[in-house]
């Protein structure tokens, strides 16, 4: 009699254990970056802040609609490569993901951005700052931090107002995000009065810039533009430094502004000169920052860079809404992701109607040694 009773209870408790799976909601969320080439460090920085952010969700046993729910995050690589990071968005259409937390690139998020909308799934960009990304008007596209515009022309106003540059020779690495923030900081530079005194183009593959920085020389600049990244970034500082350019500024936008640089520019007295912008504050100053890299060290040591934090505040920003739908369906949700007044560990996100960041910060920085230092 005892043993049947055991028995039965054990199939009692069997039962009910398999009734709580069955109400369990999965919920897929996408995350795309490049986590090979290049820019692996990069993409596996803002994978990081993808999985930290899907680990914490699941911790707090997240209800929608009344269920209980089970984040489950599908990573993919679009090695920055814009053809790679169609097929990818494509692939994330396919598998019925509920919302994607990228891409890194304007180059990839940009021609990502039209399958999204076909497809009906939103997406939200930590790191993206091609203006041109929120020009359709597509409704499930939004971006986390300032674009271009804000970066370019801060950048301009430092070198004229603060530093009392007068000319500059600009460079880009002919990607939409390298062109975009070269454009924006070309036109407010001259419009401040200073002269551009040369234009050089490169790729995004490039690590030998002896002949366009040999070109730059012969017009004696007090700066230097470069729209682009870091891996191109740090060859072109050792260069400069090869080339006798050592007292020339060199200024970019969030494309070279990471700890990678340091490393990538070997030593260079170069780096000292290097003057960069980040969409948000910095992350001494962002709400929630200090506390979470504290954590993300833990879980990651020496992999952060740049975008992590924005990545781990778009997967929740992401499910803020679906909370607030009591709906996981991007049917149902997306169009809530327009009202959001999610507190971040970036910032208070709210967003404007054509999918831009609220008052987004901007944040200049520069390096010592082997740190990197807010300018303000």
């Amino acid at each position: 009699m005892q043993m049947k009773l055991k028995v039965t209870v054990l199939a009692t408790m069997a039962l009910a254990s398999g009734i709580a799976a069955a109400q369990e909601v999965i919920v897929k969320i996408g995350h795309v970056a490049p986590v090979s080439g290049a820019q692996a460090a990069y993409g596996k920085d803002n994978e990081n802040g993808a999985r930290m952010a899907i680990e914490d969700l699941n911790a707090a046993g997240v209800m929608i609609g009344g269920k209980k729910v089970k984040f489950q995050l599908v990573a993919e690589d679009d090695a920055a490569d814009p053809k790679q990071g169609a097929a990818v968005a494509q692939k994330l259409c396919d598998a019925k993901v509920s919302g994607v937390a990228g891409h890194l690139n304007s180059g990839t998020t940009i021609p990502a951005s039209k399958i999204y909308n076909d497809c009906g799934i939103p997406h939200i960009t930590p790191s993206a700052t091609n203006p041109n990304l929120t020009k359709p008007g597509y409704k499930t596209t939004w971006r986390l931090l300032a674009n271009d515009n804000a970066l370019g022309a801060g950048l301009a106003y430092y070198a004229a107002d603060t530093l009392k540059l007068k000319r500059i020779a600009v460079i880009d690495d002919r990607t939409a995000y390298g062109q975009g923030v070269a454009e924006v900081f070309k036109r407010t530079a001259a419009a401040k009065g200073i002269t551009i005194v040369d234009e050089q183009f490169t790729t995004d593959k490039s690590v030998d810039f002896m002949s366009i920085l040999t070109a730059i020389k012969s017009k004696n600049p007090d700066g230097v533009f470069f729209g682009g990244m870091d891996p191109q970034a740090g060859p072109m500082l050792r260069q400069m430094e090869q080339l006798g350019l050592s007292n020339v500024k060199y200024f970019g936008g969030d494309g070279i502004c990471t700890m990678d640089l340091i490393k990538q520019s070997a030593g260079a007295k170069t780096l000292d000169n290097v003057v960069c912008a980040e969409g948000g504050a910095s992350l001494e100053k962002m709400p929630g920052g200090a506390a979470w890299k504290q954590r993300y060290d833990a879980k990651f040591p020496g992999q952060f860079q740049v975008y992590s934090p924005y990545v781990y505040d778009a997967v929740h920003v992401l499910v803020d809404a679906m909370k607030r739908a009591g709906s996981s369906d991007p049917k149902v949700y997306g169009p809530m992701i327009g009202a959001t007044n999610y507190k971040g560990i970036t910032t208070s996100v709210q967003f404007e109607s054509n999918g831009e960041l609220k008052n987004p910060a901007m944040t200049l920085y520069t390096y010592k040694g082997d740190k990197k230092i807010a300018l303000n």
